[in-house]
């Protein structure tokens, strides 16, 4: 791959403002294991390498089990090792990275109602949209595994 420009050097502000987003994220109404779902899923879909490393390992540093990382690719059909409230964080993830079908559906929203109030379905919603912004980040600048983005 070609080497590319660093966004950190590039661009300082506009990396301030992503990691300000992480900020909230940290602090907010989301489960760390949650999190961590949503950032490998969305990273899964987007084929991104760089933060699926980091976020399976961070997963599991922060209590996930290898097994529910392994089989988050088949989470539809893992039957019960994922609980209702994470499918649909799940499914909110999916329909948001690949918001070229449709984006987020009325049926998976109302669904999120179910188990969720409205501030955290914003606090879902956003840490699926941070991670894909970090996605496309490191995608677009071909930042290698295991280098500093931060």
């Amino acid at each position: 791959m070609q080497k590319r420009l660093n966004i950190k050097t590039v661009a300082p502000n506009a990396l301030k403002a992503m990691v300000g987003l992480e900020t909230y994220l940290s602090q907010c109404s989301i489960a760390k294991t949650t999190k961590e779902l949503i950032k490998v899923r969305a990273s899964q879909i987007n084929g991104c390498a760089f933060c699926i490393n980091i976020h399976t390992q961070d997963a599991i540093k922060n209590g996930e089990t290898n097994q529910r990382v392994f089989l988050l690719t088949a989470w539809q059909e893992a039957g019960d090792i994922f609980t209702e409230e994470e499918k649909v964080v799940l499914a909110i993830t999916e329909e948001i990275t690949l918001i070229h079908q449709g984006g987020l559906s009325d049926d998976t929203y109302t669904n999120a109602l179910q188990f969720f109030n409205e501030a955290q379905i914003a606090d879902i919603i956003t840490a699926v949209v941070t991670i894909n912004l970090w996605n496309r980040i490191v995608l677009s600048t071909h930042l290698p595994i295991g280098q500093s983005l931060a």
